[in-house]
């Protein structure tokens, strides 16, 4: 009981930070802009707390799961003074962008804040060359620094990590630095084969299960047959049960074409069949130094590290648009009580606020109504015509967008129990 009331409290702070920073940066601009804002409002539902100000109404409601800025003119066209649908076109868009832009802001700063206080990077020093791969071969010593490869610069692992991956067994030119000048060096990536079903496992530190959360589309365990909320019990006979490291070794050992998984599905226990994709990953063939711990290289180490965080988050969500993740993946608030209720420290809680911000910032600039992303698109198409759209119109459109977030939440929160379950 004490475990769920914790958990609760965790989710009402963060969810209420992150809804009271973003409505405070729409709040913030939509002042600077003279535009008027009749309430300024965190949660829905009944009031628990209200202040009326000089010209705004300050409430706290019941349900902290979301917030809203009401201003003059934003739902119904005004002509009185400081309506928000009087102001110009860039003023309304500034003021509708600016509430996932904080969360941006704020997500990437406390990320970066985060992992640069942490420390203990991988520099692009060569510290071990493994004579059977094609580092060895082409030449590369112990001590080299990598610059570039192909002639772009080097700044953390996991660029030479993503040239690696585009480039494939071609060969690539590694600029190293030794004894203070550089040399290029001709270098074939050697691949390594993985073996890969498609399966997402449950990743809650406080119940280590084999239970699948999720399934790629398209997958070799989708097309099998395989389904989420299954428990693999069994990979070609040997004992997986609550233990997912097991899982990922025996498929990797297994010498068999096809796995075969023992699972359980309810009350009922299955064999299904399984023919893992071979997934290459390429490397050089190096061990790389860990990077002096001091405030440059944490801050240098740090920034390029949140670059990659904020494109992850990026590709993630071009993923889902392309069909490449499924929408059984996403996550509503019922699913981020569960991660919240994972967290360990106060280190574990401010990255799950980072990336929960950063999704939410992302997420809500996306042109699809009534996001703020889609509220934008309305104000480029005004700009365009020279003329608003029809009230009557702008209405359906936002309604018509309403009711599609309404069943997508639905559906990912009935996911998001089941997999509880």
């Amino acid at each position: 009981m004490i475990s769920i009331l914790i958990t609760a409290i965790k989710v009402i702070i963060l969810l209420g930070f992150l809804i009271f920073i973003h409505e405070g940066g729409h709040f913030i601009v939509a002042k600077l802009c003279k535009v008027k804002v009749n309430e300024f409002a965190i949660g829905f539902g009944p009031t628990i707390w209200k202040k009326q100000g000089k010209e705004t109404k300050y409430a706290l409601r019941l349900i902290p799961l979301g917030g809203f800025v009401s201003m003059e003119g934003e739902e119904e066209r005004s002509e009185k003074e400081g309506s928000f649908s009087k102001t110009s076109i860039p003023k309304r868009i500034a003021i509708v962008l600016a509430g996932g832009t904080v969360n941006i802001i704020f997500g990437l700063v406390v990320y970066f804040v985060l992992v640069s206080a942490m420390g203990n990077y991988i520099s692009q020093k060569v510290e071990i060359v493994d004579s059977k791969y094609g580092a060895y071969t082409s030449g590369i010593l112990e001590n080299d620094e990598i610059i570039k490869i192909n002639g772009k610069r080097i700044r953390n692992k996991a660029d030479i990590e993503n040239i690696l991956e585009k480039s494939k067994e071609e060969n690539v030119i590694v600029t190293v630095k030794r004894n203070n000048e550089l040399k290029d060096i001709s270098v074939k990536p050697t691949a390594i084969p993985n073996k890969d079903t498609g399966i997402y496992l449950s990743g809650n530190s406080d119940e280590i299960t084999t239970k699948v959360i999720a399934i790629e589309p398209e997958s070799p365990a989708q097309k099998s047959g395989l389904e989420a909320n299954d428990i693999i019990l069994k990979i070609d006979g040997k004992d997986a049960e609550n233990d997912p490291y097991k899982i990922a070794q025996y498929i990797k050992e297994s010498e068999n074409e096809n796995c075969i998984f023992t699972i359980k599905r309810k009350d009922e226990m299955k064999e299904i069949s399984i023919k893992p994709n071979v997934i290459y990953t390429y490397v050089l063939g190096v061990q790389f130094a860990k990077a002096e711990n001091n405030f440059v290289n944490n801050v240098y180490y740090g920034f390029w590290d949140t670059v990659d965080f904020s494109f992850s988050i990026i590709d993630n969500i071009k993923m889902l648009f392309t069909g490449k993740v499924n929408a059984n993946q996403l996550m509503g608030p019922v699913g981020i009580s569960g991660v919240v209720a994972g967290t360990k420290g106060i280190n574990d809680f401010i990255y799950i606020i980072a990336l929960i911000s950063l999704s939410l910032g992302v997420t809500n600039l996306l042109p699809f109504p009534p996001l703020d992303g889609g509220k934008v698109v309305i104000y480029i198409i005004e700009a365009i015509r020279r003329k608003p759209i029809k009230e009557n119109t702008e209405a359906i459109i936002q309604t018509t967008g309403f009711f599609i977030l309404i069943g997508l939440s639905i559906y990912v929160t009935y996911n998001d129990i089941l997999r509880i379950l």
